[in-house]
């Protein structure tokens, strides 16, 4: 059974998918100043998910060159909407067999990058994950009302898949 959080992230990811539901690339490419378009939004939260879970834990890129596309600070860009899924689902999937291995006691431990510990423990870094998710679903609902999408998705959706349980010591 996952760690509670990582039942939580993985609702934050399927709520971030139900945003998305429906949109097309050109839509998904489209900018409303300053903020990024909904493309880029997916292949950052994925670049954000390919180093906390994959490139600190195995050493491994699964999308090369995404952060440098997409990642934090870099230069807006509109990048191709089903790229951006692709590297999404492959990162995420790569990711899940180490979210699976989290216990309460794993998340007070720091992943080492370059040699040093990381400054955040693996349970911030799953927090920042987590809330991260939430503010780009914000953020693309904004943008598909913008758009002029109508029926958007109430928020949130069916808790059933992240009920409360206490953590198990």
């Amino acid at each position: 059974m996952p760690h509670p959080l990582v039942t939580q992230l993985r609702f934050a990811r399927s709520e971030f998918v139900r945003c998305l539901d429906g949109i097309t690339d050109e839509d998904a490419r489209r900018r409303f100043m300053p903020m990024n378009c909904i493309s880029w939004i997916i292949g950052h939260l994925a670049t954000q998910e390919q180093f906390l879970w994959v490139a600190q834990v195995e050493q491994r890129i699964v999308v090369p060159g995404l952060y440098e596309l997409v990642g934090h600070g870099r230069p807006a860009t509109t990048p191709p909407f089903d790229e951006m899924w692709a590297a999404w689902r492959a990162i995420t999937a790569a990711a899940d067999p180490y979210l699976d291995t989290l216990t309460t006691e794993k998340l007070t431990a720091h992943h080492q990058w370059e040699g040093q510990p990381w400054g955040e423990s693996i349970g911030t870094a799953l927090y920042r994950n987590l809330y991260h998710y939430w503010f780009h679903t914000g953020e693309a609902h904004a943008i598909r009302q913008q758009l002029g999408h109508t029926d958007l998705p109430q928020f949130v959706g069916n808790m059933a898949a992240a009920l409360y349980t206490p953590e198990q010591e």
